[in-house]
């Protein structure tokens, strides 16, 4: 299967400035107070990992990930986000994330935005619970870890299955078939040219299996 893709650690823990909120407002959100948020956080992540730099906002931080829950200015809505990779390596991917936001991502999403693709939770706090809550931290740790592993599958699938159909339709073997994919793999049609060597066999050698797997799958 081909090789998951490493999130961006150096992604930088900051909201995009208009979600940002720095309010002093002393209210509480619905049935999970923010006291209860800053333990469900220390639970799961340790207390050194937690801040709260103001009274609506909290950031986790550890070496795996970083998480950034806000409070609306009145207090009515909770946010959480967490930077996955930049915009430009989600790019090629936009079609299958859009595919997950609608099938498979359940209570959280991705988006765009400043030049970051993140994962959203958004609830409105009069009926957020605390397992409401525990679930959609669990659900975008998930989406980090993940990074672009699961959109770089589908995306290879799909243009798999295209090119076997093609394949079969001018009569090509399989032998054939996989010289045909090495080459539209060297002239980039496949891949990123300003990958290493040791990167692109890698990646090829992933679409090369992916091709055999499917090989028999495929109608022309």
């Amino acid at each position: 299967m081909p090789l998951p893709l490493t999130p961006h650690s150096s992604l930088a823990l900051s909201a995009p400035p208009h979600l940002r909120r720095q309010t002093e407002s002393g209210g509480y959100c619905g049935i999970m107070k923010p006291e209860e948020i800053t333990t469900t956080l220390a639970e799961r992540f340790g207390t050194d990992a937690v801040q709260r730099p103001s009274s609506d906002t909290w950031q986790v931080e550890t070496s795996q990930l970083r998480l950034l829950v806000l409070l609306s200015e009145d207090m009515s809505w909770l946010r959480l986000l967490i930077p996955i990779v930049s915009a430009q390596e989600a790019q090629p991917f936009l079609e299958q994330l859009l595919e997950a936001n609608f099938d498979l991502t359940q209570e959280v999403r991705y988006a765009l935005n400043q030049g970051v693709l993140w994962g959203v939770f958004q609830h409105r706090c009069e009926s957020l619970t605390q397992r409401d809550f525990q679930n959609a931290v669990a659900r975008l740790a998930s989406l980090y870890e993940k990074g672009m592993s699961d959109s770089f599958n589908q995306l290879v699938d799909q243009r798999i299955r295209q090119i076997i159909q093609a394949a079969k339709l001018q009569g090509q073997t399989l032998q054939e078939t996989l010289q045909t994919l090495e080459r539209f793999y060297e002239e980039g049609m496949l891949g990123d040219l300003q990958q290493s060597s040791q990167e692109r066999e890698e990646f090829l050698g992933a679409w090369r299996r992916r091709l055999e797997s499917l090989w028999n799958e495929v109608e022309p």
